[in-house]
Protein backbone atom coordinates (compact mmCIF):
# COMPACT_ATOMS: atom_id res chain seq x y z
CA UNK A 1 0.00 0.00 0.00
CA UNK A 2 3.06 2.34 0.96
CA UNK A 3 4.33 2.04 -2.76
CA UNK A 4 1.47 2.79 -4.16
CA UNK A 5 0.92 5.61 -2.69
CA UNK A 6 4.61 6.66 -3.22
CA UNK A 7 4.34 5.93 -6.47
CA UNK A 8 1.33 7.97 -7.35
CA UNK A 9 3.10 10.82 -5.06
CA UNK A 10 5.79 10.33 -7.60
CA UNK A 11 3.29 10.75 -10.48
CA UNK A 12 1.98 14.01 -9.40
CA UNK A 13 5.27 15.79 -8.95
CA UNK A 14 6.34 14.64 -12.53
CA UNK A 15 3.28 16.73 -13.57
CA UNK A 16 3.82 19.04 -11.39
CA UNK A 17 7.38 19.86 -12.64
CA UNK A 18 9.07 17.58 -14.76
CA UNK A 19 12.19 16.27 -13.82
CA UNK A 20 12.32 17.20 -10.34
CA UNK A 21 12.43 15.53 -7.00
CA UNK A 22 9.53 16.95 -4.65
CA UNK A 23 8.87 15.49 -1.70
CA UNK A 24 6.54 16.14 1.19
CA UNK A 25 8.23 18.16 3.67
CA UNK A 26 7.32 16.91 7.03
CA UNK A 27 5.75 19.51 8.30
CA UNK A 28 3.26 18.76 6.04
CA UNK A 29 2.56 15.47 6.32
CA UNK A 30 2.25 15.95 10.41
CA UNK A 31 -0.61 17.80 9.66
CA UNK A 32 -3.05 15.93 8.75
CA UNK A 33 -3.77 12.35 6.85
CA UNK A 34 -4.20 13.88 3.24
CA UNK A 35 -2.02 16.66 3.94
CA UNK A 36 0.40 15.66 1.07
CA UNK A 37 -1.92 14.45 -0.76
CA UNK A 38 -3.55 17.94 -1.30
CA UNK A 39 -0.24 19.61 -1.02
CA UNK A 40 0.63 18.29 -4.54
CA UNK A 41 -2.99 18.32 -5.72
CA UNK A 42 -2.12 22.33 -5.27
CA UNK A 43 0.89 22.31 -7.96
CA UNK A 44 -0.08 19.43 -10.11
CA UNK A 45 -4.25 20.43 -10.57
CA UNK A 46 -4.37 24.11 -9.65
CA UNK A 47 -1.85 25.86 -11.53
CA UNK A 48 -2.01 25.90 -16.00
CA UNK A 49 1.13 27.60 -16.17
CA UNK A 50 4.28 25.68 -15.86
CA UNK A 51 6.33 29.33 -15.25
CA UNK A 52 4.20 29.56 -12.20
CA UNK A 53 3.92 26.08 -11.18
CA UNK A 54 8.01 26.25 -10.76
CA UNK A 55 8.22 29.72 -9.30
CA UNK A 56 5.55 28.71 -6.53
CA UNK A 57 7.17 25.33 -6.06
CA UNK A 58 10.43 27.27 -5.46
CA UNK A 59 9.01 29.50 -3.10
CA UNK A 60 6.93 27.07 -1.15
CA UNK A 61 10.32 24.93 -0.57
CA UNK A 62 12.18 27.78 0.77
CA UNK A 63 9.80 28.97 2.76
CA UNK A 64 9.14 25.62 4.57
CA UNK A 65 12.93 24.99 4.77
CA UNK A 66 13.63 28.64 6.44
CA UNK A 67 14.54 28.26 10.24
CA UNK A 68 11.70 29.98 10.85
CA UNK A 69 9.47 27.18 10.52
CA UNK A 70 11.71 24.54 10.76
CA UNK A 71 10.68 23.41 14.21
CA UNK A 72 6.89 23.58 13.97
CA UNK A 73 4.77 20.65 14.45
CA UNK A 74 2.50 21.18 11.66
CA UNK A 75 0.84 23.97 9.11
CA UNK A 76 -1.79 24.78 11.53
CA UNK A 77 1.05 26.20 13.66
CA UNK A 78 2.09 28.89 11.12
CA UNK A 79 0.87 32.35 11.96
CA UNK A 80 1.07 35.96 10.22
CA UNK A 81 3.80 36.99 12.25
CA UNK A 82 5.93 33.83 10.38
CA UNK A 83 4.97 35.00 7.14
CA UNK A 84 5.85 38.21 8.06
CA UNK A 85 9.35 37.85 9.53
CA UNK A 86 10.08 35.62 6.50
CA UNK A 87 9.05 38.18 4.05
CA UNK A 88 10.99 40.65 5.20
CA UNK A 89 14.08 38.34 5.49
CA UNK A 90 13.33 38.01 1.83
CA UNK A 91 13.69 41.65 0.67
CA UNK A 92 17.11 41.78 1.81
CA UNK A 93 17.83 38.77 -0.53
CA UNK A 94 15.31 38.79 -3.21
CA UNK A 95 13.95 42.45 -5.34
CA UNK A 96 10.88 43.03 -4.78
CA UNK A 97 8.73 41.25 -8.20
CA UNK A 98 10.39 38.24 -6.74
CA UNK A 99 9.48 38.81 -2.83
CA UNK A 100 6.01 39.52 -4.12
CA UNK A 101 5.93 37.11 -6.13
CA UNK A 102 7.06 34.59 -3.19
CA UNK A 103 4.14 35.61 -0.85
CA UNK A 104 1.72 35.19 -3.51
CA UNK A 105 2.69 31.47 -3.89
CA UNK A 106 2.43 31.35 -0.25
CA UNK A 107 -0.97 32.77 -0.05
CA UNK A 108 -2.23 31.01 -3.07
CA UNK A 109 -1.50 27.34 -1.16
CA UNK A 110 -2.50 28.11 2.18
CA UNK A 111 -5.83 29.37 0.66
CA UNK A 112 -6.10 25.90 -1.32
CA UNK A 113 -5.38 23.84 2.10
CA UNK A 114 -8.02 26.06 3.83
CA UNK A 115 -10.45 25.05 1.21
CA UNK A 116 -9.67 21.85 1.10
CA UNK A 117 -9.95 21.49 4.86
CA UNK A 118 -6.20 21.30 5.70
CA UNK A 119 -5.98 24.20 7.47
CA UNK A 120 -8.29 26.52 9.46
CA UNK A 121 -7.13 30.01 8.08
CA UNK A 122 -4.70 31.25 6.08
CA UNK A 123 -1.88 32.86 7.78
CA UNK A 124 -0.67 34.58 4.65
CA UNK A 125 -3.81 36.99 4.16
CA UNK A 126 -3.28 39.46 6.31
CA UNK A 127 0.85 39.89 5.55
CA UNK A 128 1.35 42.94 2.94
CA UNK A 129 4.34 42.78 0.38
CA UNK A 130 7.46 45.02 -0.70
CA UNK A 131 5.76 47.92 -2.23
CA UNK A 132 6.43 47.92 -6.30
CA UNK A 133 5.41 50.35 -8.65
CA UNK A 134 6.82 50.17 -11.89
CA UNK A 135 6.16 52.56 -14.78
CA UNK A 136 8.72 51.10 -17.51
CA UNK A 137 9.67 47.94 -18.47
CA UNK A 138 13.26 46.99 -18.31
CA UNK A 139 12.93 43.87 -21.39
CA UNK A 140 15.18 45.78 -24.08
CA UNK A 141 13.32 46.07 -27.08
CA UNK A 142 14.27 47.01 -31.22
CA UNK A 143 13.42 49.87 -33.45
CA UNK A 144 11.56 49.53 -36.10
CA UNK A 145 14.29 49.51 -38.56
CA UNK A 146 16.27 47.27 -36.32
CA UNK A 147 13.59 45.07 -35.75
CA UNK A 148 13.22 44.98 -39.88
CA UNK A 149 17.15 44.48 -40.58
CA UNK A 150 17.08 41.38 -38.26
CA UNK A 151 14.27 39.74 -39.62
CA UNK A 152 15.76 40.70 -43.09
CA UNK A 153 19.16 39.59 -42.17
CA UNK A 154 18.08 35.81 -41.57
CA UNK A 155 18.97 33.62 -44.39
CA UNK A 156 15.71 32.09 -46.27
CA UNK A 157 17.68 28.76 -47.80
CA UNK A 158 16.61 26.13 -45.06
CA UNK A 159 13.43 25.30 -43.41
CA UNK A 160 15.63 26.11 -39.93
CA UNK A 161 16.27 29.71 -41.82
CA UNK A 162 12.52 30.26 -42.91
CA UNK A 163 11.33 28.68 -39.23
CA UNK A 164 13.10 31.48 -37.32
CA UNK A 165 12.11 34.44 -39.85
CA UNK A 166 8.84 33.25 -39.50
CA UNK A 167 8.73 32.86 -35.50
CA UNK A 168 10.30 36.30 -34.92
CA UNK A 169 7.63 38.06 -37.16
CA UNK A 170 5.17 36.30 -35.43
CA UNK A 171 5.92 37.80 -31.75
CA UNK A 172 6.71 41.62 -33.34
CA UNK A 173 3.42 41.17 -35.62
CA UNK A 174 1.16 39.74 -33.46
CA UNK A 175 2.55 40.87 -30.00
CA UNK A 176 2.97 36.67 -29.33
CA UNK A 177 4.21 35.73 -26.02
CA UNK A 178 6.92 32.88 -26.68
CA UNK A 179 5.08 30.36 -25.30
CA UNK A 180 2.19 31.30 -27.02
CA UNK A 181 4.25 31.46 -30.23
CA UNK A 182 5.94 27.77 -30.05
CA UNK A 183 2.84 26.35 -28.19
CA UNK A 184 0.92 26.45 -31.55
CA UNK A 185 0.31 23.97 -33.97
CA UNK A 186 -0.48 24.18 -37.54
CA UNK A 187 -4.46 24.65 -37.02
CA UNK A 188 -3.80 27.34 -35.24
CA UNK A 189 -3.31 29.45 -38.55
CA UNK A 190 -7.07 29.89 -39.04
CA UNK A 191 -8.38 30.91 -42.92
CA UNK A 192 -12.59 32.73 -41.91
CA UNK A 193 -14.24 34.34 -44.82
CA UNK A 194 -10.71 35.34 -46.99
CA UNK A 195 -8.88 36.47 -44.06
CA UNK A 196 -6.02 35.20 -42.35
CA UNK A 197 -5.85 34.88 -38.67
CA UNK A 198 -3.87 33.34 -35.84
CA UNK A 199 -4.97 31.31 -32.56
CA UNK A 200 -3.08 31.82 -29.39
CA UNK A 201 -3.40 30.35 -26.32
CA UNK A 202 -2.31 32.12 -23.74
CA UNK A 203 -2.14 32.41 -19.76
CA UNK A 204 -4.89 30.84 -17.63
CA UNK A 205 -6.01 28.53 -20.57
CA UNK A 206 -7.39 31.99 -22.58
CA UNK A 207 -7.70 31.57 -26.33
CA UNK A 208 -7.21 35.07 -27.81
CA UNK A 209 -7.48 35.50 -31.90
CA UNK A 210 -6.28 38.12 -33.89
CA UNK A 211 -5.80 38.99 -37.61
CA UNK A 212 -2.13 38.33 -39.51
CA UNK A 213 -0.38 41.20 -40.81
CA UNK A 214 0.51 40.66 -44.54
CA UNK A 215 4.12 40.78 -44.11
CA UNK A 216 3.73 38.08 -41.16
CA UNK A 217 1.60 35.85 -43.47
CA UNK A 218 4.57 36.14 -46.44
CA UNK A 219 6.95 34.86 -43.86
CA UNK A 220 4.55 32.01 -42.76
CA UNK A 221 3.48 30.94 -45.72
CA UNK A 222 7.38 30.88 -46.46
CA UNK A 223 7.86 28.93 -43.75
CA UNK A 224 5.13 26.34 -44.09
CA UNK A 225 5.72 25.81 -47.96
CA UNK A 226 9.35 24.01 -46.99
CA UNK A 227 8.23 22.66 -44.02
CA UNK A 228 6.52 19.86 -45.42
CA UNK A 229 3.87 19.39 -42.86
CA UNK A 230 0.97 22.39 -43.82
CA UNK A 231 -1.70 19.24 -44.05
CA UNK A 232 -1.12 17.98 -40.48
CA UNK A 233 -2.78 20.15 -38.39
CA UNK A 234 -1.95 18.46 -35.14
CA UNK A 235 1.55 18.86 -35.46
CA UNK A 236 3.73 21.46 -33.96
CA UNK A 237 3.84 24.77 -36.17
CA UNK A 238 7.61 25.74 -35.15
CA UNK A 239 9.76 22.26 -34.75
CA UNK A 240 13.57 21.72 -33.96
CA UNK A 241 16.30 20.83 -36.10
CA UNK A 242 17.25 17.88 -37.06
CA UNK A 243 21.17 17.17 -36.91
CA UNK A 244 23.00 19.92 -38.67
CA UNK A 245 20.97 19.24 -41.53
CA UNK A 246 19.06 22.20 -41.20
CA UNK A 247 16.07 19.92 -41.64
CA UNK A 248 12.79 19.66 -39.02
CA UNK A 249 12.52 17.09 -36.64
CA UNK A 250 9.15 16.16 -35.23
CA UNK A 251 9.73 17.96 -32.11
CA UNK A 252 8.13 21.06 -30.81
CA UNK A 253 10.47 24.26 -30.54
CA UNK A 254 10.72 25.21 -26.73
CA UNK A 255 10.58 28.63 -25.62
CA UNK A 256 14.15 28.00 -24.15
CA UNK A 257 15.33 26.67 -27.46
CA UNK A 258 13.62 29.66 -29.06
CA UNK A 259 15.71 32.49 -26.86
CA UNK A 260 19.08 30.70 -28.28
CA UNK A 261 18.15 30.90 -31.56
CA UNK A 262 16.98 34.87 -30.72
CA UNK A 263 20.25 35.42 -29.34
CA UNK A 264 22.05 33.71 -32.39
CA UNK A 265 20.56 35.92 -34.66
CA UNK A 266 20.80 39.01 -33.26
CA UNK A 267 24.54 38.43 -32.80
CA UNK A 268 24.64 37.44 -36.23
CA UNK A 269 22.86 40.75 -37.39
CA UNK A 270 24.80 42.98 -35.29
CA UNK A 271 21.98 43.80 -32.44
CA UNK A 272 24.14 45.47 -29.59
CA UNK A 273 21.16 45.07 -26.82
CA UNK A 274 20.86 41.97 -25.15
CA UNK A 275 17.15 41.28 -26.44
CA UNK A 276 15.33 37.80 -25.69
CA UNK A 277 12.36 36.61 -26.80
CA UNK A 278 9.98 38.95 -25.07
CA UNK A 279 11.47 41.91 -27.06
CA UNK A 280 9.97 41.29 -29.96
CA UNK A 281 6.26 41.93 -28.06
CA UNK A 282 7.71 45.17 -26.74
CA UNK A 283 8.99 45.88 -30.08
CA UNK A 284 5.79 45.69 -31.57
CA UNK A 285 3.62 47.17 -28.79
CA UNK A 286 5.85 50.77 -29.23
CA UNK A 287 5.67 50.62 -33.03
CA UNK A 288 2.44 50.17 -33.19
CA UNK A 289 1.54 53.06 -30.87
CA UNK A 290 4.19 55.19 -32.57
CA UNK A 291 2.36 54.84 -35.97
CA UNK A 292 -0.73 56.60 -34.34
CA UNK A 293 -2.15 52.85 -32.44
CA UNK A 294 -4.08 53.61 -28.98
CA UNK A 295 -3.40 51.98 -26.35
CA UNK A 296 -6.80 50.62 -25.69
CA UNK A 297 -6.22 48.31 -28.71
CA UNK A 298 -2.79 47.59 -28.25
CA UNK A 299 -4.13 46.28 -24.73
CA UNK A 300 -6.80 44.01 -26.76
CA UNK A 301 -4.60 42.94 -29.23
CA UNK A 302 -1.47 41.84 -26.45
CA UNK A 303 -4.56 39.91 -24.25
CA UNK A 304 -3.40 42.23 -21.65
CA UNK A 305 -5.67 42.99 -18.82
CA UNK A 306 -4.93 45.84 -17.67
CA UNK A 307 -3.96 48.83 -19.75
CA UNK A 308 -1.32 49.72 -17.14
CA UNK A 309 0.63 46.11 -18.28
CA UNK A 310 0.73 47.48 -21.67
CA UNK A 311 2.48 50.49 -20.48
CA UNK A 312 5.08 48.63 -19.62
CA UNK A 313 5.92 48.31 -23.01
CA UNK A 314 5.59 51.42 -24.55
CA UNK A 315 8.46 52.77 -24.99
CA UNK A 316 7.64 55.61 -27.11
CA UNK A 317 9.74 57.73 -24.31
CA UNK A 318 12.76 56.19 -25.00
CA UNK A 319 13.14 58.52 -27.69
CA UNK A 320 15.50 61.03 -26.20
CA UNK A 321 18.45 61.38 -27.98
CA UNK A 322 21.82 62.39 -27.32
CA UNK A 323 21.47 65.31 -29.28
CA UNK A 324 18.39 66.69 -26.97
CA UNK A 325 20.91 65.96 -24.04
CA UNK A 326 23.04 67.93 -25.44
CA UNK A 327 21.21 71.05 -25.41
CA UNK A 328 21.56 71.21 -21.69
CA UNK A 329 24.06 73.88 -22.29
CA UNK A 330 25.47 75.23 -19.04
CA UNK A 331 29.48 76.23 -19.76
Amino acid sequence: MESDATEERTSVVALADPGRSFVVPSIVADTSDDAGERFFEFFAATIRNANTRGAYMRAVEHFLGWRGVADLASLGDIRPLHIAAYIEECQVLFSAPTVKLRLAGLRSLFDWLVRTGVMASNPATSVRGPSHDVQRGKTPILAADEAKRLIASIPDDTPVGLRDRALIALMTYSFARVSAATGMNVEDLIQTAGRSWVRLHEKRGKVHELPVHHKLLDHLDAYLAVAGHRDQPKAPLFRTARGRSGQLGLQRLSRHDAYAMVRRRALAAGVVAKIGNHSFRGTGITTFLLNEGTLELAQEMANHSSPRTTKLYDRRRDGITQDAIERIRIE
